[in-house]
């Protein structure tokens, strides 16, 4: 069962030069091949996103613009990670509860996400997610 120890900060590597700096995500920077790209933007002060877990699907989640925090629970433990930086990510394992949160103004989330959608792989009420847990 993963907890939050299994959740991580993942460094992007950057590339500088006087016109500006570019960021890559490919081959090992991630431990999985990205099969969908999301985005979220223009989230209302005040806001909250997630507040769900995911069965098998990973995800990595990048400020590319601005900051929010990123609340991770585990059914034992929580956690707060604050991501402001476009060059780091978090890596959330599967069977990590999540939620996003105060969101600054023009912040710009990206995901990417080891699988496509499917509302199958979702755990979307909390109670739901401690019986997943500890089952």
């Amino acid at each position: 069962m993963t907890t939050n120890t299994d959740v991580r900060l993942i460094e992007v590597p950057k590339i500088q030069d006087r016109r500006g700096n570019l960021s890559v995500i490919e081959g090992a920077t991630i431990p999985f091949i990205s099969k969908r790209v999301y985005y979220l933007y223009d989230v209302p002060s005040g806001s909250k996103r997630g507040g769900h877990a995911h069965k098998e699907q990973q995800e990595f989640l990048i400020a590319l613009s601005g900051s929010f925090d990123v609340i991770l629970k585990d059914g034992k433990s929580s956690q707060t990670v604050t991501l402001n930086k476009p060059n780091l990510g978090l890596l959330i394992v599967d069977g990590i509860w999540r939620e996003l949160r105060n969101f600054s103004s023009g912040a710009v989330c990206l995901v990417l996400a080891s699988d496509e959608f499917d509302e199958e792989d979702y755990i979307r009420e909390y109670k739901n997610f401690k019986l997943f847990k500890n089952r």
